[in-house]
C-alpha cells in the first residue's frame, strides 16, 4: 500500500497526494465508511491514508486512514447529532474576523477557540478588511484584540486591498499546516489569493440582500503555497457547534478563567453562583473580560435551561 495526504474532500472522491507529490483521485473503501457513524466525513482533509492504485483506471482505494495528531470539529448546530470534521493534522488554526458584512460575534469567536482548546491546536485571529473601519469601530476592534492578547492569542490586522500585514499572515503560515476558518465572506480566499496569486481560489463579494457572504468555496482543500506551507481553505461555517465537552471541564478552555479558578473556594465550583468564587470576583475587577464570561455561560448551559447571572 501506499501513503499519502488528503488534499480535497468532494463528496465521496478524495484527491490524494502521492509521496512523490502527485495528486491522484480515490474513493474509500465501503468499510471506512460505516467508522465514526455520527460524523458526515469520516475522511477529511489533511489525513494521512494508505491507498491502492486500481489498474484499470488509475484511481486510488483508500483502505485506512493514519493515527491522527489532532483535528477540528463541529456540529452544524447545538441540537445536532453529527458533526462534522473541519480538518487533521494540523498546526494552527486561523479564524478570520470582519466587525462587519458580514459580522463575526464574540461569541462565535469564543466558541471556536474553545474547540481550539479542547483538541490542543494552536489559534491565531486574523482582523480582516480594516481598512473598510471608521474609527469607532476600529477602536472596537482594538478593543476585542486586545482582551485576546491578553490571554495570549496571537491577533493580526490585514486588509488584501491596501495590502496591510500581507506580509505578516505571509510569515505566520510559513513553514506550517493551517486551516483557514470563519464566515463566509470575510476573506479567507482572497487572503490565500493575496499571498498566492497563481492558485486558482474563487473569490465571491458579499450579498447585499443578506450582508452575509456567499458560499464560494464548497468543499475543503489544501494547497501548496510555497515548499513546506500548507494551507486547508474551508468553506464559511454559520455556527460552531461543539463536540465532546463536558460541563463540568468546559472553564478548562478558557485560559484565563481556568487560571483565576484555582483560588476558588470550592473545587467543583461552576464559577456561576457559587459563593467565593474567584472568577465571579475576577469578571467584577476587569481581570476577565464580562464577553469571555458571558460566552462562558452561554456555551454552559442549553437553549431550554433557565439560569440566573451573576451580573
Amino acid at each position: 500500500m501506499n501513503e499519502g495526504i488528503v488534499t480535497k474532500a468532494a463528496g465521496n472522491v478524495y484527491t490524494v497526494r502521492t509521496a512523490e507529490g502527485n495528486l491522484i483521485p480515490c474513493f474509500a473503501k465501503g468499510n471506512l465508511r460505516i467508522q465514526g457513524l455520527k460524523s458526515t466525513n469520516p475522511i477529511t482533509v489533511g489525513d494521512r491514508v494508505l491507498y491502492t492504485l486500481q489498474s484499470v483506471d488509475h484511481k486510488g482505494v483508500i483502505h485506512k486512514i493514519l493515527d491522527r495528531k489532532n483535528y477540528i470539529i463541529r456540529r452544524a448546530t447545538n441540537l445536532s447529532k453529527q458533526y462534522h470534521i473541519i480538518a487533521a493534522n494540523i498546526d494552527q488554526a486561523i479564524l478570520v474576523v470582519t466587525l462587519t458584512d458580514p459580522p463575526t460575534s464574540i461569541e462565535f469567536i469564543d466558541r471556536y477557540l474553545v474547540g481550539c482548546e479542547a483538541f490542543r491546536i494552536p489559534a491565531v485571529l486574523v482582523f480582516n478588511k480594516i481598512d473598510t473601519y471608521n474609527q469607532e469601530q476600529l477602536d472596537q476592534c482594538r478593543e476585542i484584540e486586545d482582551i485576546y492578547t491578553k490571554i495570549g492569542y496571537t491577533c493580526l490586522e490585514t486588509s488584501v486591498t491596501k495590502n496591510i500585514n500581507i506580509d505578516r499572515f505571509k510569515n505566520l503560515i510559513t513553514g506550517k499546516v493551517s486551516v483557514l476558518n470563519g464566515h463566509s465572506g470575510v476573506g479567507k480566499s482572497s487572503l490565500v489569493k493575496a499571498i498566492a496569486p497563481e492558485l486558482e481560489i474563487k473569490i465571491g463579494d458579499i450579498s447585499e440582500y443578506h450582508r452575509t457572504g456567499r458560499h464560494i468555496t464548497s468543499f475543503s482543500q489544501m494547497y501548496e503555497l510555497f515548499e513546506g506551507s500548507f494551507i486547508i481553505d474551508t468553506p464559511g461555517i454559520k455556527g460552531f457547534g461543539l463536540v465532546d465537552i463536558e460541563k463540568n471541564e468546559l472553564y478548562h478552555f478558557f485560559p484565563e478563567i481556568f487560571a483565576q479558578s484555582t483560588s476558588c473556594k470550592y473545587h467543583n465550583c461552576t464559577h456561576i453562583h457559587e459563593p467565593d468564587c474567584a472568577v465571579i470576583e475576577a469578571v467584577r475587577d476587569n481581570k476577565i473580560a464580562y464577553s469571555r464570561y458571558r460566552s462562558y455561560v452561554n456555551i454552559y448551559f442549553d437553549e431550554n435551561e433557565k439560569y440566573r447571572s451573576p451580573f
